[in-house]
């Protein structure tokens, strides 16, 4: 299963509302301008978010968009369902051997359980230790 652009742009823009949840609503604009990304794409992939009851619209001048509820409660697979469909690697329905169809569905439960079980709220305080800023002094 390859995400496309709609899943990656997706769980950025629900990450932005994470990160500014609390703070009032978030443009889509400035998300756009953030991640230099087309904000007329945002719009057709907040639509479905909004639908599936992930986030809300504000209307009027300072409107946007917030999490419908807070980070710890929205999955990455919550947001990949929404904006992908289904999370299948191959259609497994059709193949007749059964140790084939067995080790499709085992993959298929392998990348539901990640996505599953990631919250917006792990992703956006994750920290990669291998780039941190830090000087090394050597004496």
């Amino acid at each position: 299963m390859k995400i496309s652009t709609k899943g990656r742009y997706g769980l950025t823009i629900m990450m932005e509302l994470a990160i500014r949840f609390g703070e009032g609503p978030t443009s889509l604009k400035s998300i756009a301008e953030k991640h230099q990304l087309s904000e007329h794409y945002l719009e057709q992939l907040i639509a479905p978010l909004r639908n599936a009851g992930l986030v809300k619209s504000v209307r009027g001048a300072y409107g946007g968009y917030i999490l419908s509820r807070p980070a710890e409660e929205i999955t990455a697979g919550d947001i990949i369902r929404v904006l992908e469909g289904p999370i299948s690697p191959v259609d497994f329905t059709e193949e007749d051997d059964p140790a084939k169809r067995d080790l499709w569905i085992r993959i298929r439960d392998s990348i539901a359980g990640v996505l599953d079980s990631t919250t917006l709220s792990q992703l956006i305080s994750y920290s990669d230790p291998g780039t941190s800023d830090s000087y090394m002094f050597y004496i």
